[in-house]
């Protein structure tokens, strides 16, 4: 195909294992990997791509931050306005890389394909999956199928949405998988394949933030991890940073003890958004089912995992929406 009718796909890197070089012992230092040498270990990829590479952080996705999200934010919406742009790819850290095309996903209206890919092996180790999934991540942004998808994950040859998506274990080649619905497809032979009811990807929440351009008033959103035997002085102690919202990673079906339950609904009379999810890997957290959220002032999940439903709560209390507007959005699915 001539150079001049390729796909221009510009790669955004932020660090993440897939930029991994040894540190001391077994360890590696995360994001060590010059972005223009990420770029050279996929050389077959300029056979059917125009490619740019700019690094937009170093660091390993534990560090990910309000401030690189706000970054990420606007260059993916300055990219989506730039007509020499076909498609993005981002490379990440896998521990957070669920919360950062989450996050994406409701920030910019992508009417491009934006594809965030990692690598559970450092880049200097036998058998390292960075090069694999970074070329199988710019073959989906270049496939016509990616253009209605909006933000979109590519691990381990499959494509997810940006809401499933969730690392699902700490190590192996299949860390990845979908929280409640299946993968949106594969990549294979560097051809990207959907799965039947895919085309359209995941349009729930989908840029219902985009136009919130300055994403600076951050609010502080905590998550609470209920267990048996839960010392209510670790809520105590939550609720003296004063926080805006907590999100409750319940038990079973987004439950928690009682003084639990007693102390977040006076913190919900004084005004702090109490949303219940569930600590399981599957499964929904509907509004009045084991607990009665309306007379506690409680807001349910829905579908989303601890994580991201504090990732939708951080946006909408930014954009001081009010206990019903929040409530809305959490049935957003």
């Amino acid at each position: 195909m001539p150079e001049d009718v390729l796909p221009r796909i510009a790669v955004l890197t932020t660090g993440g294992t897939i930029a991994g070089l040894p540190a001391e012992g077994l360890s590696y230092r995360a994001g060590s990997l010059p972005a223009q040498r990420l770029l050279e270990s996929v050389p077959q990829a300029a056979k059917w791509a125009r490619l740019s590479v700019e690094a937009v952080a170093e660091v390993g996705s534990q560090d990910v931050d309000h401030a690189l999200w706000r970054t990420l934010a606007a260059r993916v919406r300055a990219l989506m306005d730039d007509g020499q742009v076909d498609g993005i790819v981002i490379t990440h850290g896998t521990d957070t890389l669920e919360e950062t095309a989450f996050f994406l996903h409701m920030a910019v209206q992508a009417n491009k394909p934006v594809v965030l890919t990692g690598a559970m092996r450092p880049a200097h180790t036998p058998g390292a999956d960075g090069p694999a999934n970074l070329l199988d991540a710019i073959a989906a942004a270049c496939s016509p199928a990616a253009r209605p998808l909006g933000v979109c994950v590519l691990m381990n040859q499959t494509l997810y949405d940006a809401v499933e998506v969730q690392k699902a274990r700490a190590e192996g080649l299949d860390a990845f998988s979908c929280r409640n619905h299946g993968p949106l497809g594969r990549v294979s032979g560097h051809q990207l394949a959907l799965h039947p009811g895919a085309g359209q990807g995941n349009p729930a929440w989908r840029g219902a933030f985009a136009d919130d351009s300055r994403l600076d008033a951050w609010p502080r959103v905590h998550i609470l991890y209920a267990h048996a035997g839960m010392d209510a002085a670790l809520l105590d102690a939550m609720l003296a940073t004063r926080p805006d919202g907590i999100v409750v990673a319940g038990v079973g079906n987004g439950n928690a003890s009682a003084p639990t339950w007693r102390r977040l609904q006076a913190a919900a009379s004084e005004g702090v958004a109490v949303v219940r999810a569930s600590r399981t890997p599957a499964g929904q957290v509907w509004p009045g089912v084991e607990v009665d959220d309306e007379q506690l002032g409680f807001i349910a999940a829905g579908g989303l995992s601890p994580q991201k439903a504090r990732v939708l709560l951080l946006l909408a209390l930014q954009r001081r929406d009010n206990t019903r507007q929040l409530k809305a959005h959490f049935l957003g699915i």
